[in-house]
């Protein structure tokens, strides 16, 4: 059992109408000028952005905006988004979307509290001391973004995708009414359940096997998340497991199903250079990268994969060939992703056969010229990572 601490500092107003809170809970945490930050035109067309700005107005709140984040956040936009904050005074930043704004907010949130380029947090040549505070109005449960310590920023130049954690990140407030999670498309809907199970398997598989809370904790939520994933996209104004979904999605990447064991993220730092090369949905990369990977480190705590068959899964254990048992449960998830209509492998993701020269620069990227390592279940060196790659190809 690793020692850990646990840190989630969110305050969470959950259920219908908590959108209606957020002037109080902006004053609350001081802010006096906010950045109103969103996406495309979802927003607008629900009629949320206006309510948000309808609130903050009655709140006697001033307010600017800026839209135009997209999957797979920008740097550009994120640096356009410090110049005008610097220009307006403003000193919170409001996130009203899912993961890709509010880790888009972060990345302002940082810049404005920093002299120099912003993408050298993300580089890891500079660490942030302070940031100015980061709130949200979650629509699109996924990325886990509202409560945990990360942020992943896209830069144009040369399709670099990089992540950033730190606690200073972890938003002050999380606004969720599953409610305004009724219109998402069935494949929105399924990629985001995708990520945030993923969010936890990569927690899950470990080779500390000790900690029986957190293991049992990260099992109820994964069973959770494949029972209301198939109700919503049955019936996507089911309240009952858009809920479950929403407060899922952050308990699953805020911290709590990692206390005590060693995470691996090496599924993540995959599929980053995915859609980075390829721009393509951050959850439906994982599950195109996933099987893969767990084929290729399986043996490294082969009771791990065993126990996920059985207690996820619902593989019948053959006790007597437990790599048999773990393969089936590969298979079973396998079989999950395609009946909610995601790919198992990057032909499926991409439409085409990836080249070996995609892969070749994919590898660069994720090993930082070859220089680095990812994952601790097993480290992956380069030489893994094209294998896996070539593994996943389809």
């Amino acid at each position: 059992m690793q020692d850990f601490k646990f840190y989630a500092p969110t305050e969470v107003a959950f259920g219908r109408q908590a959108e209606e809170q957020v002037a109080p809970l902006v004053k609350k945490y001081g802010g006096t000028k906010v950045l109103v930050h969103y996406g495309g035109q979802s927003a607008i067309r629900s009629g949320l952005l206006d309510k948000i700005c309808g609130l903050l107005d009655e709140g006697g709140i001033p307010f600017v905006k800026l839209g135009g984040v997209v999957p797979n956040p920008r740097l550009s936009l994120a640096k356009k988004g410090i110049d005008l904050c610097r220009s307006e005074g403003v000193d919170f930043i409001l996130a009203v979307g899912g993961g890709s704004v509010i880790d888009s907010a972060k990345c302002i949130a940082y810049g404005l509290c920093m002299d120099g380029d912003v993408w050298d947090i993300y580089l890891g040549k500079v660490k942030p001391t302070a940031m100015v505070p980061v709130a949200s109005v979650l629509t699109i449960p996924a990325a886990g973004s509202e409560m945990s310590w990360s942020s992943v920023i896209t830069n144009e130049d040369g399709d670099v995708k990089l992540g950033y954690s730190d606690d200073i990140s972890r938003p002050k407030f999380a606004i969720m009414n599953p409610e305004r999670t009724f219109t998402l498309p069935p494949y929105q809907t399924a990629a985001g359940v995708t990520d945030m199970m993923m969010h936890t398997m990569e927690r899950y598989f470990t080779k500390d096997d000790d900690m029986d809370i957190t293991t049992d904790l990260a099992e109820a939520l994964l069973r959770s998340m494949k029972n209301a994933v198939f109700a919503v996209l049955k019936n996507p104004e089911d309240y009952r497991y858009r809920a479950q979904i929403m407060w899922g999605g952050s308990l699953m990447h805020n911290g709590l199903t990692g206390c005590g064991i060693s995470d691996d993220w090496a599924t993540h730092q995959l599929e980053h250079e995915l859609s980075g090369m390829f721009d393509v949905t951050h959850g439906a990369g994982l599950a195109a990268v996933w099987p893969s990977w767990a084929r290729y480190v399986m043996h490294e705590n082969l009771s791990r994969f065993v126990r996920f068959a059985v207690n996820v899964m619902d593989v019948p254990n053959d006790f007597t060939d437990p790599e048999a048992t773990a393969l089936k449960g590969i298979e079973a998830m396998e079989r999950f992703y395609h009946d909610i209509g995601m790919p198992i492998n990057i032909r499926e993701l991409i439409g085409r056969e990836i080249t070996d020269d995609e892969i070749r620069e994919m590898v660069r990227k994720c090993s930082r010229n070859y220089k680095s390592t990812c994952g601790r279940l097993k480290v992956l060196h380069a030489e893994d990572m094209e294998a896996i790659y070539h593994m996943a190809k389809g």
